[in-house]
């Protein structure tokens, strides 16, 4: 079943539970009631939201993760649930006691396929396109060359195809826009490694001592690529967006629904992360060797 993604950002609203319904109210007027176990995540954006204490409860009860944004409209925090998996004590362990050499091959092969998906998306008639092909060839284990960063220097002057652009995290548009979808994306990879039994703190690549999704940001990487082509989209029709408006954050939650390919899979992004978190912890098991990584 394809999970909702539930945005709280244009009203002051009022958020509770009835009958394992999420209710939602503006002005006292009820706007929409939606089955919880129907919710994949929740993001809020909005600062005047007021929620009761069982609408994280019983969102998380169902497997939900819930975005918080800040004033500055970043998250500024992400609720997870403990426990989403039968198994989830042993895949811990497993995970914990995974060698480096394997953590530096499954390193390799994320960085693999998002230097593949720059190439794509520049396209072939790009002036990178065979450098960037040359590059994802060249990555080892570990990727101690930092190749992931070589394709990207080739990738982004050239990711607007006719307007000469710079990645910055506070850039212009469309900067905002990948922003908000890398954001999307992130919550649903946390969400989807608490299905498959993972700790997202424990990345494989990203060590950072004061990020609790480290392993989230490993496996947002190769997904980065369908929130890039749909920011494209979005910017050659519409033009930069300043302010992310309604309409404009709803086109980039259409994300979640893109149909994808992963290992002989095909269907909703959503779906298909699991499917990749799945083969993650399989990896971590020894039962298998390769991810199930996407193709766009």
């Amino acid at each position: 079943m394809i999970k909702r993604i539930v945005e709280i950002s244009s009203a002051r609203t009022h958020l509770s539970i009835r009958y394992g319904q999420l209710l939602i109210k503006e002005n006292g007027e009820q706007l929409s009631s939606i089955p919880c176990e129907d919710i994949g995540v929740l993001l809020v954006d909005h600062q005047g939201t007021i929620y009761t204490h069982c609408v994280f409860t019983e969102l998380l009860h169902c497997g939900a993760a819930i975005v918080l944004c800040g004033g500055n409209h970043h998250p500024a925090g992400m609720l997870l649930p403990i426990e989403s998996n039968c198994v989830q004590t042993e895949r811990f362990r497993q995970q914990i006691k995974v060698k480096e050499p394997v953590k530096k091959r499954l390193w390799k092969q994320i960085v693999q396929a998002k230097i593949k998906h720059q190439a794509k998306l520049a396209g072939k008639d790009s002036d990178v396109y065979k450098s960037l092909m040359a590059l994802r060839h060249k990555v080892r284990s570990s990727d101690p060359d930092n190749i992931e960063a070589q394709a990207s220097r080739k990738f982004w002057p050239v990711y607007l195809q006719d307007v000469t652009f710079h990645r910055n995290i506070n850039g212009e548009p469309p900067n905002n826009m990948l922003n908000y979808g890398y954001m999307v994306i992130r919550a649903a990879v946390a969400r989807a490694l608490c299905s498959a039994g993972l700790l997202p703190c424990l990345g494989i690549h990203h060590r950072n001592r004061y990020n609790a999704f480290c392993l989230a940001d490993d496996l947002l990487e190769p997904f980065r690529g369908f929130v890039e082509a749909k920011v494209r989209d979005i910017y050659h029709e519409y033009g930069p967006v300043d302010n992310l408006d309604q309409d404009t954050k709803a086109k980039l939650l259409e994300v979640l629904y893109e149909s994808v390919t992963i290992a002989g899979f095909k269907g909703p992004l959503m779906v298909g992360l699991h499917r990749t978190m799945a083969s993650l912890q399989r990896c971590f098991a020894g039962r298998q060797k390769n991810l199930d990584l996407p193709e766009i």
